[in-house]
């Protein structure tokens, strides 16, 4: 291996081509389906089929097949804008087949690429892809249950495509208005809910409900290309904090064209964050716009009329949790409930949640993160134990819960037909290792009988030298990564603090790949300093509260808290040299690092940073501040642009231009504010990249840029290793 480990990070996507993922498991559990590329530097990703025996003793022998490779097809041209958008929505990095939908017996899959519709098949000796005549751009194609049937959305439209007879034919469209689309799932509920999707065919075939989203009220903002003047900015329709959401409804739509629209109080809950229809009738989820109040709702297929399971009310907001709700083979329902400072698993009868007579499951000693998986009567959830950098998988049925396996890291599942792909992360390798389990006859126990090889690439990077530890009076999660060729004490390091730092991401985690690029700025001659302050992920309802109307105070003290424990535990760092770097809200956080408390840090490099609240998106926004109509000075107090006064110390802001999420408006704000008190800073423009940044030269040479910056801002000379 020649690369340097920019290079080489930049070259495997952060190492995730060649890894296995988006398993898929039949009912009978026999057939494992997945994704993966043929290599750790192949950014093309195939889809792959595992068949195993009959018998669940017996080890898996046959090897994987290669089912779908869009090389071999000739497929993997530009993809359409729409495909894009949920690409950007879902960070997906890779390219040929990113998403598959399957038939209920596993017999069949349908895919798109470069926005035209392929199916294949399955079973072994099985007609391989072929493209059907959908109509072009098509996204998310998905087969009815008997896989007779394919149906996708083409420019707004929902279209059926007949495979026996050849025949496609609109479902239900928009008539023309651009501002209508059936079948996609709206921005926010793409960006923030985790709702990738806008249709859902029912268990029977014989109808679907769908989305039907109008966009008309919804601020229109341009994208533009300043390297390119000649080239038309992009139109997309942003919902900004306070402003005009997209106005979403619900249609059960027969095979005959026939319709029959959902009802529920829309008004006051006017956010469509879950659909789920894998038995019976429809769930689905409303929320309010303030996020405190949510129902689950059952629907009546026949007449769009809605019951209310339940309805939940909290002061501060509601969390959207992944999996729920989810059915039993039984009927009973799969829910989460906050209790006990924990988030709780409720498994009930429809009636019962109705009720108010539905009880945990779970104790309170556990924090379930989400619902994995439903597989007849059992249900695999993820959480964390009294070690929430530790995420494990937890299987609970009637006669208990229990803990998968034994082994401590970061974990996740999927079930089906009592066969488990349990996808296993630690410190001890970077590696992550995809195991089959399967339950054995007659004592349900389930044993290890094969696994599903990750074809990545090792880093070119040694082994971590991390300490995770609690920080402080509030025990913040915290990793310590200091240069692995550092002796202690032969120097003091400069102290590089690396983190996200806000809701929804948790960096400090006992998983060895997801401190490689702070492991790497370390052993450039920083002692690098990872926090999860109040607000991040996993440590119960009031840690993730803490925030609620103020998203300066809280996280920014809390970085300053854990950099004072290190410093004390830890001699050997340098507090007079601290810089802090981070992207998005880490982002956010590095700039007000350096406007607000320049007493402690003295450098910062800010990526893709929300600068001003009431310039990102609503249903992130306001969940944690409020409407700024009626909650102004929790904006005003989040806001950098009023400190840009107060700025004495070196800023390098990095923004892409292409930035559909977090636009680089807010950058250009900050740095006209800036330039309007006369305070020098640096604003490094990435021409033609989103909010991901994984275009190779520019994720590679962005590493470079930013040691060389702070070893300038800092005053350091360079040392480590490339």
């Amino acid at each position: 291996m020649t690369d340097t480990f920019p290079r080489q990070q930049a070259r495997t996507r952060h190492f995730s081509l060649g890894v296995p993922r988006s398993f898929q498991i039949s009912p009978d559990g026999g057939r494992i389906v997945f994704l993966r590329s043929k290599g750790g530097s192949d950014p093309v990703t195939c889809l792959w089929v595992l068949d195993l025996p009959a018998d669940p003793g017996t080890p898996a022998s046959e090897p994987e097949r290669l089912v779908v490779d869009p090389a071999a097809i000739g497929a993997g041209r530009d993809e359409p804008e729409e495909e894009r958008a949920r690409r950007e929505r879902s960070r997906e990095q890779a390219g040929g087949v990113v998403a598959f939908a399957t038939d209920a017996a596993f017999t069949m899959a349908a895919f798109a690429i470069a926005g035209e519709v392929y199916t294949t098949e399955l079973s072994p000796g099985g007609q391989g892809p072929r493209r059907i005549g959908a109509r072009s751009p098509a996204i998310d194609p998905r087969p009815d249950p008997a896989g007779r049937r394919v149906a996708y959305v083409s420019r707004g439209v929902l279209r059926v495509n007949d495979l026996e007879s050849g025949t496609d034919a609109e479902l239900i469209g928009p008539g023309g208005t651009p501002d209508i689309t059936y079948g996609l799932a709206e921005f926010v509920a793409a960006e923030e809910m985790g709702r990738q999707r806008g249709f859902w065919w029912a268990p029977d075939g014989r109808s679907l409900l769908v989305a039907r989203v109008d966009n008309s009220g919804v601020n229109r903002w341009h994208i533009g290309d300043p390297a390119n003047p000649a080239r038309r900015p992009a139109e997309i329709r942003y919902p900004a904090a306070g402003t005009a959401n997209a106005v979403v409804d619900l249609r059960i739509v027969n095979a005959d064209g026939g319709t029959v629209p959902v009802r529920w109080d829309a008004t006051a809950f006017g956010y469509i964050t879950t659909v789920s229809w894998d038995s019976g009738r429809p769930l689905i989820v409303v929320q309010s716009r303030d996020q405190r109040r949510m129902r689950l709702l059952a629907v009546d297929q026949e007449t769009g009329a809605t019951a209310v399971l339940r309805d939940e009310e909290d002061p501060c907001w509601l969390d959207v949790v992944a999996g729920v709700p989810a059915k039993l083979a039984d009927g009973t329902i799969a829910w989460t409930a906050d209790a006990d400072d924990a988030r709780r698993l409720l498994v009930a009868s429809e009636q019962d949640m109705a009720d108010g007579r539905a009880e945990p499951v779970t104790p309170p000693e556990l924090q379930v993160r989400s619902v994995l998986s439903v597989d007849g009567d059992t249900v695999l959830v993820s959480g964390s134990d009294a070690e929430s950098t530790q995420i494990g998988v937890w299987a609970w049925r009637s006669d208990g819960l229990r803990r998968l396996t034994g082994e401590r890291g970061v974990q996740s599942a999927t079930r089906g037909g009592g066969t488990t792909v349990l996808v296993s992360r630690s410190l001890a390798g970077y590696e992550a290792s995809a195991t089959i389990l399967r339950d054995q006859p007659g004592s349900g126990e389930a044993r290890v009988t094969g696994t599903i090889p990750s074809l990545a690439e090792n880093p070119a990077l040694p082994t971590l030298r991390i300490e995770l530890l609690r920080a402080g009076a509030r025990e913040i999660n915290t990793a310590v990564l200091l240069p692995t060729w550092f002796e202690p004490g032969s120097a003091k390091l400069p102290v590089l603090m690396d983190p996200y730092g806000g809701p929804h991401g948790q960096r400090v985690v006992a998983a060895a790949g997801e401190h490689l690029t702070s492991q790497w700025f370390a052993n450039q001659g920083f002692a690098v300093v990872v926090a999860d302050g109040r607000g991040t992920p996993g440590r119960g309802p009031r840690w993730d509260r803490a925030v609620a109307g103020d998203l300066a105070g809280p996280v920014l003290d809390d970085q300053v808290a854990a950099l004072m424990t290190v410093a004390d535990r830890t001699p050997d760092l340098d507090v007079s040299k601290v810089a802090i770097r981070g992207w998005s809200f880490g982002g956010y956080l590095s700039a007000l690092a350096v406007l607000r408390r320049p007493d402690v840090f003295h450098a910062a490099i800010a990526g893709a940073p929300v600068t001003e609240w009431r310039l990102y998106d609503t249903h992130y926004t306001e969940r944690y501040l409020g409407h700024p109509d009626h909650n102004a000075a929790a904006y005003e107090q989040s806001s950098l642009l009023a400190d840009a006064p107060k700025l004495t110390r070196p800023l390098m802001i990095i923004h892409g231009l292409a930035d559909d999420n977090v636009t680089v408006a807010h950058t250009l704000r900050l740095s006209s504010a800036l330039l309007a008190a006369g305070r020098p800073h640096q604003v490094l423009p990435l021409t033609g990249v989103t909010h991901m940044a994984s275009q190779e030269e520019v994720a590679e040479n962005l590493l470079l840029l930013q040691v060389d910056f702070l070893r300038s801002a800092l005053g350091v000379t360079g040392e480590g290793s490339p």
